[in-house]
């Protein structure tokens, strides 16, 4: 689940989605019963879509078109 901070202090473009991602790969069920490194369970596919998302915004930083649309991601 996405969290959004109004008061929180900007960290960088993508600091929103890296944070949720490392608390959805520390809440996982991977991590949490299994002991598993949280490195693994993202191998192992854990949390998918905010991997992407955290992909998606750290490769639209390097498009030279996203200074007409904008950065994906939050």
């Amino acid at each position: 689940m996405p969290r959004y901070y109004e008061d929180k202090p900007e960290g960088g473009p993508c600091s929103g989605v890296k944070e949720d991602l490392g608390v959805c790969l520390l809440q996982s069920d991977c991590v949490l019963q299994e002991g598993k490194s949280p490195r693994q369970c993202l191998k192992e596919g854990h949390c998918r879509a905010l991997q992407n998302s955290f992909f998606e915004c750290k490769r639209s930083m390097l498009d030279t078109r996203a200074r007409f649309r904008g950065r994906k991601g939050y």
